[in-house]
């Protein structure tokens, strides 16, 4: 029998962003320096199936440091940690490493530095998040107030209108941060902004994509978690862009092929988290019940690369 035509429109940039790809060489060199087990507080990163090859491989997750013995390295998240962790671990004199994205580094120096000029900080982010937990974390309670809507700028509560600047999670939708920003400014007029959208460059450049596609495919395939921040705003994107259907998978099994009958065209798209071996598994899949043609869609280059700590490249 026929297979039924197929264009696959292939996102560019996808997957890996730079402190991702760093963050897991941080674990993965780790072991090799210092031998299994090497302890992570949190997922590394958010995918599965790359924290269950570094656990095979002798990481063991943990969600608190309390759950880390004194005599074995312990490596915090990309996303970040609030000061009072790696304090601990120091009190601990324990081995640590941390793999705190630079970028999401970059928004805990602002913050600290409008903090030192007497500022108070309004985060744009997603609560619960660990990356908005680590960057909150970074200055004393009450310092921080998080909004993450348009209507939450309306209610915040803040000590001073005039003492006031703001930061944003690096992993949100470009497009809802814009109109939040532009509430706060136009509650808050003085309020300070960072010098560089604290937004990065990965999850622009994967919405760009997304947006790009949206409009000629009738449904998108984003891989990725569903703790993923970044993920989930691709699958946003791809709707409010003109996109009739689009889901996010982990893996090719989670696809619903009932959801993709008739379509003759699919957006396929992965997460800054998400290691390309599963897209290539998605499009396998998509082959095998199609006859697949597939149109790359660039919107950008990427060569940035982020070094690892220096402790991991010394001798042990």
């Amino acid at each position: 029998m026929t297979k039924p035509s197929l264009t696959l429109f292939l996102a560019a940039p996808r997957g890996f962003c730079a402190g991702v790809d760093r963050a897991i060489k941080i674990v993965e060199m780790a072991i090799s320096k210092w031998g299994a087990p090497v302890y992570v507080r949190h997922e590394i990163v958010h995918n599965k199936y790359v924290v269950d090859d570094l656990r095979a491989k002798g990481a063991v997750f943990v969600e608190e440091l309390s759950d880390c013995p004194d005599d074995r390295p312990v490596i915090f998240s990309a996303h970040g940690v609030p000061k009072a962790v790696p304090a601990e671990a120091e009190r601990r004199e324990m081995v640590y490493v941390d793999a705190t994205c630079p970028l999401v580094s970059k928004v805990h120096i602002e913050a600290e530095r409008h903090f030192e000029e007497g500022l108070q900080i309004i985060m744009v982010g997603h609560a619960g998040h660990p990356e908005t937990i680590g960057t909150m974390g970074q200055l004393p309670s009450g310092e921080v107030l998080l909004v993450e809507t348009v209507d939450d700028v309306a209610r915040v509560a803040v000590r001073d209108p005039d003492k006031l600047a703001f930061v944003t999670q690096t992993t949100l939708s470009v497009d809802d941060t814009i109109d939040i920003v532009a509430a706060l400014k136009a509650r808050f007029p003085t309020i300070r902004g960072p010098h560089k959208e604290d937004i990065c460059y990965a999850t622009t450049n994967r919405q760009e994509a997304v947006k790009a596609i949206a409009g000629k495919a009738q449904a998108m395939l984003v891989v990725g978690a569903p703790n993923s921040s970044n993920s989930r705003r691709l699958v946003e994107v791809a709707r409010r862009a003109g996109c009739g259907y689009s889901q996010l998978v982990q893996r090719a099994g989670d696809i619903d092929w009932r959801a993709l009958e008739g379509v003759q065209s699919i957006g396929v798209t992965a997460g800054a988290s998400a290691p390309e071996l599963l897209v290539e598994e998605v499009i396998e899949a998509l082959r095998a019940r199609h006859d697949v043609t597939i149109e790359e869609v660039e919107t950008a280059q990427e060569n940035v690369e982020f070094k690892v700590p220096r402790v991991l490249r010394q001798p042990a």
